[in-house]
């Protein structure tokens, strides 16, 4: 697919664009990228996905694919041939989609609030981020990657949010270095990967740019 053409609208500090940076990254696909302001978004943003009006969007060939777990499937099926992102196998698959869900539903939610809030609701986010990693430090193991030795759909839904721990940390109070060492292991062990340094950004970036939105929320 040598005349596909390629634009991927994103923001820099973005988890989940991040996740479609080192997917298509890994498969050697070329793209062009576009970063949005999310403060004023640009018409074609809001043209390519007036739903929900948020980054990422993959444009294929003047075509939009939104939501970053749908974009990271559909990368996989149609560049099936290098760098599969989820098990060739039906029930390992289900299980990969699961986490991923569980991912999006349980630590972004969780994360969120305990950057984006203060008070009770900043504690009770920082209780099911910690609950959240320990889960998936569980299902992590003894394995190099979740998969086993595959780095795949799960290690990319999950290792952009590793470019936003010190900001949780900063915020929450605590270190996920001492409390998930195998989660630190496993995100280090990713970041060996070009795809992966390539797409993540310094943790001090993003904690300076969380503490500028806070200020302009008014949480102090």
């Amino acid at each position: 697919m040598a005349d596909d053409k390629l634009i991927l609208l994103d923001f820099w500090a973005s988890m989940f664009g991040m996740r479609i940076r080192i997917s298509l990254d890994e498969k050697g696909i070329e793209y062009e990228y576009k970063e949005q302001d999310l403060f004023d978004k640009g018409p074609l943003l809001l043209q390519m996905n007036p739903i929900h009006k948020k980054i990422p969007v993959l444009i294929h060939n003047g075509k939009p694919v939104c939501e970053s777990l749908i974009i990271l499937q559909y990368i996989d099926e149609v560049w099936p041939d290098k760098a599969p992102l989820l098990p060739s196998d039906p029930y390992k698959r289900t299980q990969a989609r699961f986490w991923a869900d569980f991912i999006d539903k349980k630590v972004y939610d969780a994360s969120r609030k305990i950057w984006a809030t203060k008070g009770e609701e900043q504690e009770a986010g920082k209780k099911d981020f910690l609950e959240a990693l320990k889960m998936l430090e569980g299902e992590l193991g003894e394995k190099p990657y979740f998969e086993g030795e595959r780095f795949g759909y799960v290690d990319v839904a999950l290792v952009g949010f590793y470019s936003w721990f010190y900001a949780y940390e900063s915020f929450g109070n605590f270190s996920i270095e001492a409390d998930f060492p195998k989660i630190t292991a496993w995100a280090n062990r990713c970041l060996q990967r070009e795809s992966v340094a390539k797409a993540l950004v310094d943790g001090k970036k993003v904690h300076e740019f969380s503490v500028d939105l806070r200020k302009r929320w008014g949480i102090e």
